[in-house]
């Protein structure tokens, strides 16, 4: 496994300059998370930026997933809007859009997968037809990627209609595909009471395809820096490397952007002891 980054953290830098403070602290992979000023897939410079971050990958020797999470880059007055399983067919057909363009910059990087979810339910269709509209939403995304040889990693979210791994192998009994792999965010299973979190490690090894790791803290969905939480990481980490996982395991702090630098760096050498760790 890999010690990341995910360059929501960095939302006052340029990406590129991100990616190079992230290389000189020490970590081996980044995740990328499209934005605005940051491989925007609709910017008509996003070619251009795209041959350039492939350039500094490859120069600094470093992974990527590609990450989908952008808060306003799709609808600058609602938040993560719209989604998968927006009631709107515009609406879908625009994140299906961002997703297939997500795919092909996953492509030119060689990233190890784009990371996606399932978007909050905001109307009052029900469960089943809101499994439904996301299935028929994840099929054009599944197939692209298929076509491109790109691996998805769906992210189970608090709050989202995919918020637990019940949903997540819910939604594996409606729609299933080779490139269908898992997101996981070891804080979010925390959160929600999931655990131990590395029995669900071991159980879902096979689809795992992108780890995010923080600290949190029981009932509250607050991405926090390790040590200000509550969590153990000595059996998560141990897990991981026990079932091989050999992606990314990015740290996940957006609202430590203020303070990037240093916010990178200290998780960076909380994290490394575990890594560097002789494992039994």
């Amino acid at each position: 496994m890999q010690l990341g980054y995910n360059t929501n953290g960095f939302a006052h830098h340029d990406v590129f300059d991100a990616v190079e403070i992230l290389a000189d602290i020490g970590y081996r992979s980044i995740a990328l998370t499209l934005d605005h000023g940051a491989l925007n897939p609709f910017d008509p410079h996003c070619e251009e930026q795209v041959q350039r971050m492939g350039t500094l990958l490859r120069q600094r020797g470093l992974r990527s997933v590609v990450e989908t999470g952008a808060r306003y880059l799709l609808d600058p007055r609602a938040k993560h809007e719209p989604t998968l399983v927006t009631r709107d067919d515009a609406g879908r057909e625009r994140r299906i859009e961002f997703l297939c363009r997500a795919v092909d910059i996953a492509s030119r990087l060689q990233s190890d997968c784009v990371s996606i979810w399932s978007g909050v339910l905001r109307d009052e269709c029900g469960d089943a037809e809101a499994f439904t509209r996301l299935a028929a939403s994840l099929e054009p995304v599944l197939r692209h990627a298929a076509e491109r040889n790109v691996k998805i990693g769906f992210e189970p979210e608090p709050g989202m209609l995919v918020a637990t791994m019940g949903d997540f192998e819910r939604l594996l009994s409606v729609i299933d595909a080779p490139n269908l792999g898992l997101t996981l965010d070891v804080g979010h299973l925390h959160c929600l009471g999931e655990g131990p979190i590395a029995d669900v490690i071991r159980r879902w090894q096979r689809k795992l395809v992108n780890v995010h790791i923080e600290d949190m803290v029981r009932g509250t969905h607050d991405h926090r820096m390790f040590g200000e939480g509550e969590m153990d990481f000595e059996p998560i980490l141990l897990s991981l490397d026990k079932t091989g996982y050999s992606g990314g395991v990015h740290v996940e702090l957006s609202r430590h952007s203020h303070d990037a630098p240093a916010a990178a760096s200290r998780a960076y050498h909380f994290l490394r002891g575990y890594f560097d760790a002789p494992q039994t």
